[in-house]
């Protein structure tokens, strides 16, 4: 069982899977090494540095992060790239009920005649219009919008005349129900997409919330989405794409089949996605690995996923932490090992994103020696990880950028979403960007 997970030896959870094998570290090592296709014993040796003795030791833990190092370098040599975006979260309101987010407000103080005071929100169309046309203006190229399941959102009108709000299993109330009418996903799409850039939204469970009650399956939603600006889709909310795992942490959410529907989807409409792994909470090494296999399979049979995005689980201000399940998130070595074992295993996804929003810029850069080759986007505005207690702000420069990788002796590149479009970044400081639709190479934020 992972340090990090904080479960006591007595198991808290009796696990189906635990990470044991009958292979041996200096096997799984020797075909890292030699570029063949892990197993998930190959990948739960290397994540653990050996299931024979327990902890991480220290020189095999080196081995296997100069592994993924060289294998980072052979597959997409010395670039280190980063997308000029911006973050667009819809809304707070959600009753979905993870215990492992602090994002949400629960969706009745967003009602009419709720008296309690919240920090939550949810945009208009104007002001989400706003938000994404002043950062295009400003160079921007994409636009990152992830929201919670407000009960009063629909696909688009026709779907709301669907909705039954009398059916408990719906989820939903009228939107005349609530102070600020949420309006439909296709609306906010619209709106994001009219200003020009690059719309990357809609995870697979946004998109299962929009043809909840519906006759409709998940490529109908993604080609409405896509008729109307989404550009590219997330593939965020898998967390662990292991259902023992989820049924405790977010049981309220899809499960894992539900989840590669939606992606393969997603494939099928020809929106490219990115995939996403949040550890470092109650699972363990063999959870990791087998969600690993999980992807490598759905790449696989779509060819579809631009790179893969490991999230390291911010746990202070979330319920599992408030109620004493777990702890603390992961530690810095497995952070390392968890890079370095998606780079080895993976071996059909080309790109593996290190992120200074959930790692911090020092080790952040460490990974990117770790089998990384992304270093995130711009942001200019994070919530999600800000509430549950993340301590690294929420906007990079280029200037930054450029500084911290070329100080690791690598080469800064600006990059569009789904990786077609890449510019070098040279000359001499201010840095800004260029592949916007709007961007001539001016810094996004001046001096002050």
């Amino acid at each position: 069982m992972s340090d990090a997970a904080a479960v006591p030896e007595d198991d808290k959870f009796d696990f189906e899977h635990v990470p044991e094998t009958d292979q041996s570290f200096e096997n799984a090592l020797a075909k890292a090494r030699a570029g063949d296709r892990l197993t998930v014993a190959d990948g739960v040796e290397l994540l653990t540095t050996g299931t024979e003795t327990p902890g991480i030791d220290p020189e095999r833990k080196e081995l296997v992060l100069e592994a993924a190092d060289r294998r980072r370098a052979e597959v997409v040599g010395e670039e280190v790239t980063f997308v000029a975006n911006v973050n667009n979260n819809i809304t707070t309101a959600c009753n979905t009920g993870c215990l492992f987010c602090n994002f949400k407000d629960t969706a009745h103080q967003f009602e009419k005649g709720h008296e309690d005071e919240h920090a939550g929100f949810t945009k208009t169309l104007a002001e989400s219009r706003e938000i994404v046309q002043d950062a295009v203006d400003r160079g921007v190229y994409e636009v990152t919008s992830v929201s919670g399941l407000h009960p009063g959102m629909a696909l688009n009108a026709e779907h709301r005349e669907l909705l039954d709000p009398d059916d408990p299993e719906l989820n939903f109330k009228p939107p005349e129900v609530y102070e600020t009418d949420p309006r439909t996903y296709e609306e906010h799409i619209r709106a994001m997409a009219e200003t020009g850039a690059h719309v990357h939204s809609m995870t697979p469970e946004e998109v299962h919330h929009a043809q909840r009650g519906a006759n409709w399956d998940y490529e109908h939603v993604y080609r409405e989405l896509a008729d109307v600006g989404l550009d590219t889709v997330p593939g965020t909310a898998a967390e662990i794409l292991v259902d023992e795992v989820r049924e405790i942490i977010c049981p309220g959410k899809i499960d894992t089949g539900e989840w590669m529907a939606s992606m393969e989807a997603a494939a099928e409409v020809g929106l490219p996605m990115t995939a996403t792994i949040m550890y470092g909470h109650v699972e363990n090494e063999m959870h990791r690995v087998k969600h690993l296999d999980v992807i490598r399979d759905l790449q696989d049979r779509t060819g579809n996923i631009t790179e893969f995005v490991p999230l390291s689980f911010v746990h202070q201000n979330t319920p599992l932490y408030e109620h004493g399940v777990v702890e603390s998130g992961a530690t810095r070595e497995e952070d390392e090992l968890l890079i370095a074992v998606s780079r080895l295993f993976l071996d059909n996804v080309e790109h593996v994103q290190s992120s200074w929003v959930k790692y911090g810029d020092e080790h952040g850069m460490k990974l990117l020696n770790c089998g990384a080759d992304d270093f995130m986007g711009t942001i200019l505005s994070e919530e999600i990880t800000k509430r549950a207690g993340g301590e690294y702000g929420e906007f990079r420069s280029f200037d930054d950028y450029v500084e911290m990788i070329e100080a690791i002796g690598r080469v800064p590149v600006e990059r569009s979403t789904d990786y077609t479009e890449r510019r070098h970044v040279t000359g001499d400081a201010p840095y800004g960007p260029t592949l916007g639709p709007k961007a001539d190479g001016t810094p996004l934020l001046d001096s002050s």
